[in-house]
């Protein structure tokens, strides 16, 4: 007999072991599946477009941690700003630019990851190191009051490769250890987002603090 979502989140969350926190991946996934994993104590979800999660926000309890994880464009900041707990996908000063005036239309800080490319391939968005500190030391963050830079986000290779994945990894280990000694007001490291359904494991042993699980708790997308 398949496991339940219930049961699934059980075992991911016995092997992340409070190492990290599971963050369940819910897009195109219908609102009972997302009942099942809030029932089953899982209040963290990860969307990748902002027109889902708009249309799901209202339909599920309001103790929901809502996580955009996708690609953000600044025309789709002020959809989500009044109740998105965490960006992990920024990748400029513009849409950190973004992120704050909305936030503070709405009376809010919002935090932020800045997504890092890590992976071998070229579709995935995100900044190289030098461009992520470089960002983390322009003047022009002291103006931004509303958001809050907690961390990196990172994509690994999509590869059976567990030698890259974890080199990849463990880079991205080494940055987060590295830009977490800039201090700036608005800057305070304390998240390192790595790791999906088939290398959470991986990115676990390699110090992440947040997973992004989605075919491993609700199966594989249609």
């Amino acid at each position: 007999m398949p496991m339940t979502i219930a049961q699934r989140i059980d075992q991911i969350r016995s092997q992340l072991n409070g190492r990290a926190r599971l963050v369940a991946v819910t897009k195109t996934k219908p609102i009972p599946m997302l009942r099942e994993a809030y029932e089953a104590g899982c209040k963290s979800f990860g969307e990748n477009k902002v027109q889902e999660m708009i249309e799901k926000h209202p339909l599920l309890p309001a103790d929901i941690d809502w996580h955009l994880i996708g690609h953000l464009q600044t025309n789709k900041v002020k959809y989500i700003a009044p109740f998105v707990s965490l960006i992990h996908s920024v990748d400029s000063l513009k849409l950190l630019q973004e992120i704050n005036k909305q936030a503070a239309r709405n009376n809010r800080t919002i935090d932020c990851l800045l997504q890092i490319h890590i992976a071998e391939e070229e579709t995935k968005f995100g900044l190289s190191p030098d461009e992520a500190e470089a960002l983390l030391n322009v003047p022009e963050l002291d103006n931004l009051s509303n958001i809050r830079i907690i961390g990196l986000m990172g994509l690994a290779t999509f590869t059976d490769n567990e030698t890259q994945i974890r080199r990849e990894f463990q880079g991205l280990k080494q940055l987060y250890d590295k830009l977490s000694t800039i201090q700036r007001t608005n800057v305070a490291f304390r998240e390192l987002s790595m790791g999906m359904s088939g290398d959470y494991g991986i990115a676990v042993e390699e110090g992440s603090t947040l997973v992004r699980v989605g075919s491993a708790i609700f199966g594989e997308r249609n």
